[in-house]
């Protein structure tokens, strides 16, 4: 028994004697002859505001049949099933969102040696087994895009034991999203619930196969609603999260309220071992009946772009920008030629609202805007320079190819060209010009930007700046050389906090620096 039993048996134990029998303490020498009077207890109890415990029996027996196991079979490996670990460095995975199926999951027909991935010729692909759900009587169900990713062949197996081969009318990435369709009619199917009327606190059940055992049902309650996930590619979904227990293969399976509706779909984990931890996150069912509707239709799913890109907004630029709080999207980059360009959106906006709907966080604004149709319009609530001013922009159809160039390494501290000598401002950023080359590899406008050569102050360092970094704005200021960064950095006064637009890798962020954290530091 470790030690940490030990104290839950021992506070246990000393519980259970304090309430069998009365317990007579001594009196210490110089203590009253009379124990000190217990504190008075309140006259009425308060009425309870939880009673009871719920019971999903008559749930469960409604709702299950329309619940299916799912078998996706291919030769090429089913998508982060097997070896879905990709390029992630072993080390980093313990932080990562990982599927249920999971790296290291058994699955029968799995690779073997020889042959195309692993598999000699005759040999059946590997199986993945996840879950599902029927959505209509005529046979339509659905199941996360990544249960039958890469698949050659999906069967669909019905609480009453038969089975189907099943056509995949769509499969959507982003959302996580895939429609499957059966031949057979007259078939028991779920309502869809209203997820939006989710809050924190409420029971919800999940029906699915966890490690391949038929219909298990698991409960809880929801967490949180409106959860960005980092650590995936899907910014478009505000995931649900429960802390009720998912496991490989309830993966697709429904997220039930009391009521027996569906509200979303299973889909994610947070875990340190690849298995339930406590924190699961679901797809919200208006998310995927949005997304259901396109694939039947059209087979793909278009979202709508503002053409921004933005980040939280940092605590330092409250001040800095003269904003009443950090809430918001604030704008650290607005595509050449798309919606928000056209609008005059200018990076240091900070986006407070679309079509009234509140932007909390930056991770509010991309499944608000994507689950609005190219060509809609949207009003945009903004804040540039503490001032409010409002924007009608009309939605383009969102390019999910594109990807923003590299950062060029040039003048750093670990390059041969020669750098400043000395940096010209007071937060000791060593400034270097761009040639058209530069500009044209990092995709910006002529006489846009300036390098970072060096970065001497422990302030900037600490901020996270570097050499190779590239300034765009030093806050809402634009500069395009070296001796405009040091001109513009030269009007703040000594112990202001500096707002920097940097690109990186492509990408770019605002950084705060507060040039006061230097002093007395070398």
């Amino acid at each position: 028994m470790n030690a940490k039993f030990r104290t839950l048996a021992l506070v246990s134990v000393t519980a259970a004697a304090t309430a069998a029998a009365t317990v007579i303490l001594p009196i210490a020498a110089g203590d009253s002859a009379s124990p000190a009077p217990a504190p008075a207890v309140a006259a009425q109890t308060a009425a309870p505001l939880v009673s009871g415990l719920p019971d999903f029996t008559r749930l469960v027996d409604r709702v299950g049949p329309a619940v299916v196991n799912i078998e996706a079979q291919g030769k090429s490996n089913i998508h982060m099933n097997l070896r879905g670990r990709g390029n992630v460095p072993d080390d980093e995975l313990p932080e990562f969102f990982r599927r249920f199926f999971g790296p290291d999951a058994p699955f029968p027909g799995g690779p073997q040696p020889g042959g195309p991935n692993g598999l000699p010729d005759g040999v059946p692909g590997p199986i993945s087994q996840g879950s599902g759900f029927l959505i209509s009587a005529d046979g339509y169900v659905l199941t996360n895009h990544h249960v039958v990713d890469g698949a050659d062949e999906v069967t669909v197996k019905l609480p009453d034991r038969r089975s189907f081969k099943a056509k995949v009318v769509g499969s959507d990435a982003q959302s996580d999203v895939a429609v499957l369709k059966i031949a057979a009619n007259g078939l028991p199917h779920l309502r869809v619930g209203e997820s939006k009327a989710l809050k924190p606190g409420q029971w919800v059940v999940a029906i699915g196969s966890p490690f391949g055992l038929d219909h298990s049902v698991t409960a809880g309650i929801v967490s949180a609603v409106g959860r960005a996930n980092p650590y995936a590619d899907q910014r478009y979904v505000p995931f649900i999260q429960t802390d009720v227990a998912i496991n490989r293969g309830n993966s697709g399976g429904p997220l039930l309220n009391t009521s027996g509706e569906v509200v979303g779909i299973n889909s994610q984990i947070f875990s340190n071992s690849g298995g339930y931890m406590g924190v699961s996150f679901a797809i919200p069912m208006d998310v995927a009946m949005n997304v259901t509707e396109q694939l039947r239709t059209t087979g793909k799913v278009a979202r709508g772009q503002i053409g921004v890109v933005v980040q939280t907004v940092p605590e330092d630029a409250v001040k800095a920008y003269g904003l009443p709080d950090s809430r918001g999207a604030l704008v650290n980059d607005v595509r050449s030629g798309g919606p928000a360009d056209k609008a005059g959106i200018e990076p240091g906006d900070v986006i407070r609202a679309v079509n009234g709907t509140p932007i909390e966080d930056s991770s509010d604004l991309p499944p608000l805007v994507g689950a609005m149709a190219p060509g809609s319009n949207a009003t945009l609530d903004i804040l540039r320079n503490g001032k409010p001013i409002e924007r009608t922009i009309k939605l383009s159809k969102l390019d999910e190819t594109a990807v923003a160039g590299n950062v060029p390494r040039r003048g750093g501290q670990e390059d041969d060209a020669p750098a400043p000598a000395k940096a010209g401002n007071r937060l000791g950023l060593a400034g270097q010009d761009l040639d058209a080359d530069d500009r044209s590899r990092l995709g910006l406008r002529s006489g846009e930007g300036v390098g970072l050569a060096r970065v001497e102050s422990a302030a900037a360092r600490s901020a996270g700046l570097r050499p190779g970094d590239v300034v765009l704005r030093v806050g809402s200021t634009p500069v395009g050389s070296a001796d405009a960064l040091d001109r513009e950095l030269s009007r703040s006064r000594e112990s202001d906090t500096v707002m920097l637009l940097v690109r990186r890798g492509g990408a770019n962020q605002f950084v705060a620096i507060t040039p006061i954290a230097d002093r007395g530091r070398p």
